[in-house]
């Protein structure tokens, strides 16, 4: 076990040097930071020395090195809209985000499992031709797409749900805000929730009902059905708990993967996460927040995977954490 959490650490290391070195190579390519910092009416001498006051005409080198020797410390730069820390905005952030994300995971599990299910055992039904009709929908359909025909339907058309904004919010711990303890705020979730969703619940509900067609001509499901043990047991005890192995690997990496989907999802409805904040940074060309948030959602990646691979080992006992497969 320690052998493995150090080996994920040391691959961690690496990958969030690489995600860093990546982040702060393109920052020149989004355009010049000077020009929407003070407009069109300073002077190219004072931009010249407002460029070498703030080290922008250092090698690339010089300027990673002091990248770097501040990231360390937990100092990814100060944006240049907010005038705060970059890992600050980003945090104040956070929470609108993981409320999101953990909303959508949460429809995810509760719509897929019972779906993938019944669509195993029940090939030929009406309903796991629906499902299975509506799912080839859902993963062709884009989420943005998804999100403005939910805008039109139920906020424009029928006026049950509102269309953007996260609603009353309620201060928990550590001056984190959340939705989920006003009416109000569940509200405003739903339809955003339910878009981001539909992005992996299609995959999910096909991965499931895959897997448990595999898992249900395996020798000790039928020695289970021969014993007399009833059918509910077989499906949801037996043969559930091995179809859940290969889906927790992926879902561990689409659930980091919704984290950057939320991007489009927070646009449409003006959800007050990380993704907004990136979209309205990179037309503002705020460098050091758009390299603070690759950096922050590249370490949510690094640690949900290794969370995953720690828990896919712990409940598959031919895993062995430290040396690999048997």
């Amino acid at each position: 076990m320690l052998l493995f959490l150090f080996r994920r650490l040391m691959q961690g290391v690496v990958v969030m040097f690489v995600i860093s070195l990546i982040s702060f190579s393109i920052q020149d390519n989004l355009g010049d930071p000077l020009r929407e910092m003070v407009g069109q009416s300073v002077s190219e001498a004072e931009r010249q020395a407002l460029r070498e006051e703030m080290g922008l005409n250092d090698p690339f080198l010089v300027q990673y090195g002091r990248f770097m020797s501040k990231a360390v410390q937990g100092d990814l730069g100060t944006s240049y809209f907010f005038k705060e820390p970059a890992l600050d905005v980003i945090m104040d952030k956070l929470p609108a985000t993981l409320e999101l994300v953990f909303s959508a995971t949460l429809l995810i599990i509760l719509i897929s499992i019972p779906a993938g299910v019944y669509s195993a055992i029940r090939p030929n039904s009406i309903l796991t031709r629906l499902i299975l009709g509506v799912s080839i929908l859902g993963i062709s359909v884009p989420v943005f797409l998804t999100a403005i025909f939910s805008i039109y339907i139920f906020s424009i058309e029928l006026g049950w749900l509102p269309s953007y904004g996260r609603g009353d919010l309620t201060e928990v711990f550590g001056g984190w805000e959340t939705g989920f303890l006003t009416q109000s705020g569940w509200l405003h979730l739903i339809l955003p929730s339910v878009s981001l969703a539909s992005i992996m619940l299609p995959l999910f509900i096909r991965l499931i009902r895959s897997e448990m067609v595999e898992t249900l001509h395996t020798e000790y499901v039928k020695f289970a059905k021969a014993k007399g043990l009833k059918k509910v047991r077989v499906y949801f005890l037996h043969a559930l708990k091995n179809t859940m192995l290969p889906v927790i690997t992926v879902g561990g990496v689409q659930i980091g993967t919704m984290v950057a989907y939320t991007i489009l999802t927070e646009t449409v409805f003006q959800w007050p996460g990380m993704g907004f904040m990136f979209l309205e940074a990179v037309n503002r060309v705020d460098t050091p927040l758009i390299v603070a948030y690759l950096i922050v959602v590249g370490g949510i990646f690094v640690v949900v995977n290794t969370l995953v691979d720690l828990i896919y080992g712990l409940i598959n006992p031919t895993v062995k954490l430290a040396g690999g497969s048997q």
